[in-house]
């Protein structure tokens, strides 16, 4: 029982990751593009859902309706597998990404850099954990926080400091070393 709580060390996700790789199911570079237009495709029906509501123009929710079908088909590329609402998780996880790059961009350019480092790091965060949810690293009782917040989850029995769930993905998911 207590194998199933043990958090796999680098070497074993790297290893599942260059698994996947190896056997053509995963081209991380493409996921990661594909990840950025979902996260915008649901920006887009944020919009059309506002644009109709603010003109009273229903071709807008038209729109909209066309975007949601293609973010659908896109999503289900990446996320095939529908335990519990891991869909819809998935989903969420891209949309809030988004939302705080867009509000962090805002903070920076009105000269509030703290801020919006902060909340880039929280988009960062959020990332991460659709990169975990997508590779199947995380578990969804997982999501909760980082490694840092959980002594148990440190790597093996050596006295490193712990990973956090953007310390793995960083390592795995690196469009640049395809």
């Amino acid at each position: 029982m207590e194998n199933q709580n043990k958090q796999p060390t680098m070497e074993e996700l790297v290893e599942k990751v260059n698994k996947l790789k190896g056997t053509g199911e995963l081209d991380l570079s493409m996921e990661e593009d594909l990840s950025i237009a979902v996260m915008n495709l649901i920006s887009l029906e944020e919009h059309f859902f506002f644009t109709a509501q603010k003109t009273d123009k229903n071709e807008y929710f038209d729109l909209m309706g066309e975007t949601r079908e293609m973010r659908k088909k896109l999503l289900a590329r990446m996320i095939d597998v529908h335990e519990g609402e891991t869909w819809c998780i998935a989903k969420h996880l891209l949309a809030t990404t988004m939302r705080l790059m867009e509000v962090g961009t805002k903070l920076q350019s009105t000269g509030k850099k703290d801020e919006s480092r902060d909340t880039f790091k929280m988009a960062y965060q959020v990332y991460t954990l659709f990169w975990g949810l997508r590779l199947k690293l995380v578990q969804i009782g997982d999501l909760k926080g980082s490694a840092h917040d959980n002594p148990a989850s440190e790597n093996s029995s050596n006295s490193e400091k712990p990973m956090t769930k953007e310390d793995i993905i960083s390592k795995l998911v690196d469009c640049c070393k395809e």
